[in-house]
């Protein structure tokens, strides 16, 4: 891994390259993807199962597309039982993380006013599992546990098949451990455009969550203002703040675990130690050569992989915040005291033994979060993506009147002559 001074300079080019990466510079794709949604919204079904056998080599139709039960029961004799374990384990700890974010209703009643707001699940919400380059059960329970927890009546899943027509099994297990209530076979732009505006077999959602790659991202931004969307993720990322305390080895591995994403991806250490930076580069190194993604890891490295040297913790920091990356890893002498002074992370891991992994899978915490600094105004996929709140607002007509000369005064500052008068009339002579 490359090795460098952390300098404004430098600062702002690694800013710049890491913006690369956003979606919003996926314009030449923009087009295909605008197609893929048009011809779906035209042709519904028929489109769907098109491009499934175009871009999976699947044929799928109204016949096939919904998972049925015996789908299920096979992929369960396929999965082995220690890994069912581990999934029921990691679903318990999800589940209880998440029940924690629960809101409710709530209202306040003096003097003949009554306020509150009313916490209401969604519907209907469509949850996407990519299924290209790795499988990805972790996804399904970290999208649909929330969904589950905030009350959403109905929860689809929308995921590529295999070209034999099935989905890989412990996709399948997962979604049924979580308690999805359908699973259709499609994939793509196309999943995200039948769930948007419906097809005669994939029904329209209220909102689309789940990761996936740049037609899905890209699909997800079209169709937002039609149906909600969680985010439109970019390429993984992690950033490691060390000092000269930290475990080179930890760090490398650490850095590597999302490098192996894909060629997009980004691993960066910022430390204040050019000597644990020199021992990470050397380990990292070691590491990549071992590794089954080594191509993928090499290329993610030399494009978007820093180890930058500060001056001075409080440079780091500033570094951090500025980059505000996906995933961030405290290890430092103390490491609380440094995690209090950031304020741009989509997940802060603390200390050398919470590696992000931990997050991916097993933790609790979501492991759905804001990519290419989005993480400066954007939080973790909750509970909170899958509700809605409305407010509450009853007045007696005694409190109306305490007050209604100031609403008509308010409306008729503002040349909202309607509005005065819908507070005026209930108080004629």
């Amino acid at each position: 891994m490359r090795i460098q001074k952390l300098t404004a300079d430098s600062k702002q080019d690694i800013l710049e390259n890491l913006l690369k990466r956003s979606p919003n510079n996926y314009g030449e794709f923009e087009g295909r993807v605008n197609a893929i949604i048009e011809e779906v919204r035209k042709n519904r079904n028929q489109a769907i199962f098109s491009y499934t056998k175009q871009f999976d080599g699947a044929d799928i139709n109204e016949d096939n597309i919904l998972v049925t039960e015996e789908e299920i029961k096979e992929a369960y004799e396929q999965v082995d039982e220690t890994l069912l374990a581990v999934i029921r384990k990691s679903l318990v700890n999800i589940k209880k993380y998440h029940e924690k974010q629960a809101q409710n209703s709530w209202f306040t009643s003096e003097d003949g006013i009554i306020l509150g707001q009313k916490v209401t699940p969604l519907a209907i919400a469509g949850v996407y599992v990519p299924g290209g380059k790795a499988v990805y059960p972790s996804s399904v329970l970290m999208n649909v546990l929330p969904a589950k927890v905030a009350g959403v009546e109905r929860i689809i899943m929308c995921t590529p098949p295999g070209k034999d027509g099935k989905v890989y099994p412990s996709t399948l297990v997962a979604a049924h451990e979580a308690g999805v209530d359908e699973i259709y076979k499609v994939g793509g732009a196309q999943a995200i455009a039948a769930m948007a505006f419906g097809t005669e077999s994939v029904p329209k959602v209220d909102k689309i969550v789940g990761p996936g790659n740049v037609y899905v991202a890209l699909a997800k931004k079209a169709v937002f203002g039609y149906v909600s969307i969680d985010s439109i993720a970019g390429p993984s990322e992690i950033l490691v703040l060390a000092d000269e305390t930290a475990n080179p080895r930890y760090v490398a591995a650490d850095l590597l675990s999302q490098a192996e994403h894909d060629e997009m991806a980004s691993a960066i250490l910022i430390t204040t130690s050019e000597e644990l930076a020199e021992k990470v580069s050397a380990e990292a190194d070691q590491f990549v050569a071992e590794l089954s993604r080594k191509e993928i890891i090499r290329k993610s490295l030399d494009n978007y992989g820093y180890i930058l040297v500060a001056d001075n913790m409080e440079d780091a920091i500033d570094a951090v915040n500025e980059i505000a990356s996906e995933h961030m890893e405290i290890v430092t002498k103390d490491p609380f005291h440094v995690m209090t002074k950031i304020r741009n992370a989509g997940a802060i891991f603390i200390g050398e033994y919470s590696s992000e992994p931990l997050g991916d899978y097993f933790a609790g915490p979501n492991h759905v979060l804001p990519t290419n600094g989005t993480a400066k105004f954007f939080s973790a996929l909750s509970v909170d993506d899958f509700i809605k709140k409305s407010s509450i607002i009853s007045y007696s007509r005694e409190a109306l009147e305490k007050v209604h000369e100031d609403i008509e005064q308010f409306a008729e500052c503002e040349k909202l002559t309607a509005h005065a008068n819908s507070v005026r009339v209930r108080f004629e002579k």
